[in-house]
């Protein structure tokens, strides 16, 4: 009897939690405002039902199409760097950082809506056409990129060696409007190189070191190891790193590059996003400042930035003007601060969605402010291709005999000013005297 009674209570207490909870369920649905995830894929599992069904060519639709194309406008919307990828997007994400592919080697990404140039790589197709950082891609093979994504933009960019293309630029420094039929080749990049765009960083009579670092990719940190050992067997005294037309790459890179310049247990970066997991502290774990004079203390060091400085060069930028190793000079970066976590999916399918932003050590966000240099230096957008010119092997000798003049009489004036800057630094610490014999000469004289 005891039983019956305890089902009997058990089966009403359940059949009223059932009746309150189909009640708020209603309810959810029908108060304004209310946020609730069913009613919300109610009305989703409907449009769906409705397309298939009713829309004139849904026979040719399936289930899959339809919620693979869902996904896609719901996590584009969200910012220009999320994305859902089908499996070719994902595989060609994969092959970013190894170093090749058959593209332009033009840098995008969404500024203010359109479609930007970051930077050309040296040497590419784009970069011997004349495009610049900050140029705008309105259409591509006569495809307006309005309302294209950056990963739909970024697939038509790329393609076989070989192939043609046709972008149309819209340049805003000078409301120039110009189509530049281009053929697709082999992009491979060097991440760091020399002043005269080699591997050899011969460092000369004033002992000024200089690496110019392309990317960060799977390789930057060890080539600009192998750099700094070059320089440093000549007998360097200073170091310029050039971080011009750098776009970013991998964070772990980014790191490692920071710790060559400081000390163990130096605050590198930090990521902060909505949830816990999300936000972290990168350390300097290398071996300490490698860039050291003979008297134990660190090397005068000049990092040069632009408008093409953008992400993981930001991350460098940012955190070696924060801890003081380096003067930042030359303009305002790129302001692309923000964290992408790739989250495979089923069948190769993956999720790349912003996640966090980060921020110096002294805790400024990058994101859509990027990096002030110490010392602001302008150029002018042809110097900026000049420049880009000189650095290339072979690109002046490419040029038509009366341009070559012009473009070799270019003057890079931030890597003059960042020469002269380490030349009185270097100076000026030659003349003072040694920490230990200055005490034993004031010693001398209170005697």
């Amino acid at each position: 009897m005891k039983r019956r009674l305890i089902y009997g209570v058990a089966l009403v207490v359940l059949g009223v939690n059932l009746a309150i909870g189909a009640r708020a369920y209603r309810l959810s649905a029908q108060t304004p405002g209310k946020d609730s995830v069913y009613p919300s894929m109610e009305l989703f599992s409907y449009v769906l039902e409705k397309v298939r069904t009713e829309y004139v060519d849904g026979g040719k639709l399936t289930y899959k199409e339809l919620v693979d194309r869902a996904l896609k406008g719901m996590i584009n919307t969200l910012d220009p760097h999320s994305e859902f990828m089908e499996p070719v997007d994902f595989k060609e994400l994969q092959d970013d950082t190894q170093g090749s592919f058959g593209g332009l080697g033009i840098v995008v990404s969404m500024r203010d809506n359109f479609l930007t140039v970051v930077a050309p790589m040296d040497d590419s197709p784009g970069f011997r056409a004349g495009v610049l950082t900050g140029d705008r891609i309105v259409k591509i093979d006569g495809k307006s990129t309005e309302k294209m994504s950056l990963p739909e933009a970024v697939k038509s960019l790329r393609g076989d060696p070989g192939t043609e293309i046709t972008i149309t630029i819209q340049r805003p420094s000078s409301g120039l409007v110009k189509d530049f039929p281009l053929k697709r080749a082999e992009i491979k990049v060097d991440m760091a190189k020399d002043i005269n765009g080699r591997k050899e960083f011969p460092v000369g009579a004033n002992k000024i070191g200089y690496v110019r670092l392309e990317q960060f990719g799977e390789k930057t940190s060890s080539e600009l190891e192998d750099a700094l050992r070059k320089m440093k067997a000549q007998g360097m005294q200073a170091l310029i790193l050039d971080l011009r037309w750098n776009p970013g790459g991998l964070l772990d890179q980014a790191v490692d590059v920071c710790e060559k310049f400081l000390p163990r247990g130096t605050l590198v970066v930090s990521t902060e996003g909505r949830t816990k997991s999300q936000d972290s502290r990168r350390l300097a774990l290398g071996r300490g400042d490698e860039l050291r004079t003979k008297e134990g203390t660190p090397m005068p060091m000049v990092v040069l930035v632009n408008l093409g400085s953008a992400s993981a060069a930001e991350i460098v930028a940012g955190c070696l003007q924060d801890t003081k190793r380096a003067i930042l000079l030359g303009e305002q970066t790129f302001g692309k601060g923000s964290v992408q976590s790739i989250l495979p999916l089923q069948d190769g399918y993956a999720l790349r969605l912003t996640t966090a932003k980060y921020y110096t050590p002294s805790h400024k966000v990058i994101h859509e402010h990027g990096i002030t240099p110490d010392i602001l230096v302008p150029i002018t957008d042809d110097d900026e291709m000049n420049i880009r010119l000189q650095q290339t092997p072979g690109g002046v000798e490419s040029l038509d005999p009366k341009d070559r003049d012009r473009v070799k009489n270019t003057h890079d004036v931030q890597l003059e000013r960042a020469t002269d800057l380490l030349k009185a630094i270097t100076l000026f610490t030659a003349r003072e005297p040694a920490p230990d014999k200055a005490r034993a000469t004031g010693k001398m004289a209170a005697k």
